[in-house]
């Protein structure tokens, strides 16, 4: 898992994401960099939404639970459209709409996230009420390995199963490690699959970062009728940046020296 070979368009993401960085003196380029390939399969492939009417009643929703991941949600929605792509150097800016976590004042965020555990209970409600309402859209919540430590997230799955979300579908971005170091250590999720499993997801793994088997996994959504399903994608924290990858201190960064930006643009090229 996670030896995936980047392509040209996963580099161009990877190099949106370090304009904001340098732009804004900082930011959480692990989390981001994890995010690439899932995040763009997503918006390519999935998700029925418009970028000039963002609001449009009858669209998919994506809520980014774990928000310190923005990055890469603010990279693909320049690329798409809801955003100019000027817009990313205002990242972290007193008066810009791209902040260090997303922000529903953004064209295409349908939550303010950064405490972790609230977007899937958010994603939930929004699911239950396009069943009660008989609205066809579908609810993507991508939630962080760390953040699936809060007992939010639990309730929100038992809710979610005993209410047979089959529109609703969580990506759990596992990427082994978070801001304190590997999760096998830091709260053990394992056996993760079963987990999901247990509490009525119908559930499927893939590797994160091939972009062929995540376009076709996402392809059988929902993977059953009758229940919410669970995609585990496996990740590299800071995946493209070989002086990043899989190093927690990479989780958040700021002052990057010259010497470090340099070093991050050379591994896209």
């Amino acid at each position: 898992m996670g030896l995936s070979i980047l392509d040209s368009r996963s580099k161009d993401i990877r190099r949106n994401i370090l304009t904001m960085v340098v732009a804004g003196g900082r930011g959480h380029i692990g989390p981001a960099a994890s995010l690439g390939e899932l995040l763009r399969v997503l918006y390519d492939s999935w998700l029925n939404v418009c970028p000039s009417n963002s609001d449009w009643r009858e669209r998919d929703r994506f809520i980014l639970s774990k928000g310190h991941g923005c990055l890469a949600l603010y990279a693909i929605l320049a690329d798409k459209g809801f955003i100019p792509k000027s817009e990313l150097t205002t990242f972290c800016d007193g008066s810009s709409r791209l902040g260090g976590h997303p922000e529903i004042k953004v064209p295409g965020v349908e939550a303010s996230t950064g405490s972790l555990g609230h977007g899937l209970p958010i994603g939930v409600g929004i699911a239950l009420a396009g069943k009660i309402r008989k609205q066809s859209y579908r609810v993507g919540v991508v939630v962080g390995d760390g953040e699936i430590n809060e007992g939010s997230v639990w309730e929100a799955a038992m809710s979610a199963s005993k209410h047979k979300l089959s529109n609703l579908t969580v990506f759990v971005d596992y990427n082994k490690l978070q801001s304190y170091g590997p999760t096998q250590e830091v709260m053990d999720l394992e056996p993760l699959f079963d987990k999901w499993s247990s509490f009525g997801f119908e559930t499927k793994e893939v590797d994160g970062h091939d972009v062929v088997k995540l376009e076709r996994v996402i392809a059988d959504l929902p993977f059953q009728s009758n229940k919410p399903s669970a995609l585990i994608c496996h990740t590299v924290k800071g995946k493209g940046f070989g002086i990043a990858e899989g190093l927690a201190e990479w989780h958040h960064k700021s002052n990057l020296s010259e010497q470090q930006i340099t070093e991050l643009y050379k591994c896209l090229e």
